[in-house]
């Protein structure tokens, strides 16, 4: 079956998603920018949210852009990441509310942990779909960033009823570590459509 409406129900509740978590930043009744300060944590944990949404939807259009079709397995494999993802806005509500304390942050990595092992599912789901030899399979290989960073996760998880602020530094160097796009699979396609051309080119 053809990937567009799994493509467009992604965006779409992506786009809900950042949406709700804007709204949980209330707007103060002071006019003066120290009326700022109680929103101040809420607003660091919106960022930090905002980013990691951004690169999830980044790399979700590359991967389905590399991709031809779905099944339903796919289909119901990304429904799976979509519910870890639509759970941040209520942890980042929370961990900001309480400026980063133990529990929330902790619920936080939990619900990035669990995305990033949907996304893996996701990941492996297509290139099952598409064969070994498919340009998904070759842009991502042994996807050692993406088990690198669910390995962190989950130690940020058990850091958290340590040292909060720890923990949410490990969760943030993840997101540093993607916020540079991940260029695999468009390079991949890049190097694919010159060869194409190439040989075109080479015909009588």
């Amino acid at each position: 079956m053809g990937k567009g409406r799994l493509e467009a129900f992604s965006d779409g509740v992506l786009a809900i998603i950042i949406t709700i978590m804007v709204l949980e930043m209330k707007v103060p009744h002071g006019d003066k920018l120290s009326s700022l300060k109680p929103i101040f944590p809420v607003f660091i944990s919106y960022i930090l949210s905002f980013i990691n949404i951004g690169i999830y939807w980044n790399n979700h259009h590359h991967m389905l852009h590399a991709s031809q079709h779905v099944d339903g397995k796919v289909l119901w494999a990304n429904i799976h990441l979509l519910f870890w993802l639509s759970l941040i806005p209520f942890a980042t509500g929370w961990m900001g509310e309480n400026h980063f304390s133990t529990g929330p942050v902790a619920l936080y990595g939990v619900i990035l942990f669990m995305a990033s092992i949907a996304y893996y599912i996701l990941a492996h789901l297509l290139i099952r779909l598409h064969g070994k030899k498919s340009t998904l399979a070759a842009a991502l290989g042994n996807d050692r960033k993406g088990k690198i960073s669910s390995v962190i996760y989950f130690c940020a998880i058990g850091i958290a009823f340590i040292n909060a602020w720890v923990s949410l530094s490990l969760i943030a160097l993840v997101a540093a570590i993607w916020f540079i796009p991940d260029y695999r699979i468009e390079k991949k396609l890049v190097q694919e459509h010159c060869m194409e051309s190439e040989l075109q080119k080479a015909e009588p």
